[in-house]
């Protein structure tokens, strides 16, 4: 099962990225597979200089390795997003062949204030149908890339969702239905400002690099459903996934790199080694009984993800170790 690690360079890693990658790792290398890193570095904006180096740096300090990426070469190159635009240009082409395609004048908060806006998820509030709503018309490749590139308004560019049924199996949280009121919404393929969104390329990407099997964080399930209808309307086979369980705070808050918690290099500094770290993973996950420490190659013959814990684990730094421990119970 060839899979893929696509961290975005905005920060160093923290433990819920070095657990997701140490997983994905680990999936790949127990089925004999190959292992991709693909740098996600569309957002430029938020691209942290050095980062990409970092986060190399770490996830080798973890004892992981990769057969094709940014630094390493290989035949599905290049392995930045942003060296791979023309790609994201053709699929929407097809898109906007196909009609599945229209421009967008809505702000974000235009759809926050509207009344009719369903529920929010990871990516903010769904698309509530506006622009398709009043019967915009759609462009043609030609029309469209004017009215992005041109002196007019600046639009963006949606996705005209189908209201089919979508099921996928997924290898942690089990078979995952997405049926009414929770069907696909029309999101947004390429931004106002011309940069081409995380659901787009991301399909497009592993598509083209042939990866069998997406495994990351359960904070982004709720984008599959999206990049399930992409991958059937630009008629690209779809991997498998698996969504791991969150790695949190010590107050059961979710770790995000803008919040700052410990990186993996703030552990270094603690005087923790690689494989004090692995092997907290590795417990958090349910892969080990205990935190003992392990180097990643060790894990590879005893990977199954039917060891896979499916709720979330609190992991934080004490005294200069990592201490593991449940996610409290919440009272009905």
């Amino acid at each position: 099962m060839r899979g893929r690690y696509a961290p975005s360079p905005t920060g160093d890693l923290h433990l819920g990225n070095a657990r997701t990658a140490l997983v994905a790792w680990l999936a790949a290398r127990a089925a004999g597979s190959s292992f991709v890193l693909r740098v996600e570095d569309l957002d430029r904006g938020r691209v942290v200089p050095d980062a990409e180096a970092r986060i190399m740096a770490d996830l080798r300090w973890l004892g992981l390795d990769w057969d094709e990426g940014p630094d390493v070469g290989g035949p599905s190159g290049p392995y930045r997003q942003s060296e791979r635009l023309p790609l994201y240009e053709e699929a929407l082409d097809r898109l906007i062949e196909k009609g599945r395609v229209y421009s967008c004048t809505c702000s974000r908060a235009d759809i926050q204030r509207a009344a009719s806006a369903p529920h929010a998820d990871e990516e903010g509030p769904r698309y509530p149908g506006t622009c398709r709503g009043r019967g915009r018309v759609e462009l043609g490749p030609s029309a469209l890339r004017e009215r992005l590139g041109g002196g007019g308004p600046r639009v963006a560019v949606r996705f005209l969702a189908e209201p089919d049924p979508l099921v996928c199996q997924d290898e942690v949280q089990g078979m995952v239905e997405v049926l009414p009121p929770r069907m696909v919404d029309d999101f947004v393929l390429r931004r106002a400002d011309g940069v081409f969104a995380y659901q787009l390329a991301v399909v497009v990407d592993d598509a083209a690099m042939k990866i069998e099997e997406v495994v990351r964080a359960a904070d982004l399930l709720s984008s599959t459903p999206r990049q399930l209808a992409l991958f059937r309307a630009l008629q690209l086979p779809p991997p498998l996934f698996a969504h791991v369980p969150l790695v949190l705070g010590p107050e059961g808050q979710r770790l995000a790199k803008r919040t700052r918690p410990p990186s993996l290099r703030d552990l270094v500094a603690h005087g923790l080694k690689p494989e004090d770290v692995v092997g907290a993973l590795a417990a958090s996950v349910g892969l080990l009984k205990t935190a003992t420490p392990v180097a990643a190659r060790e894990l590879v013959t005893h990977f199954r993800w039917t060891a896979v814990a499916t709720t979330p684990a609190v992991v934080q730094v004490q005294d200069g170790d990592l201490v593991l421990r449940p996610l409290p119970q919440q009272s009905e």
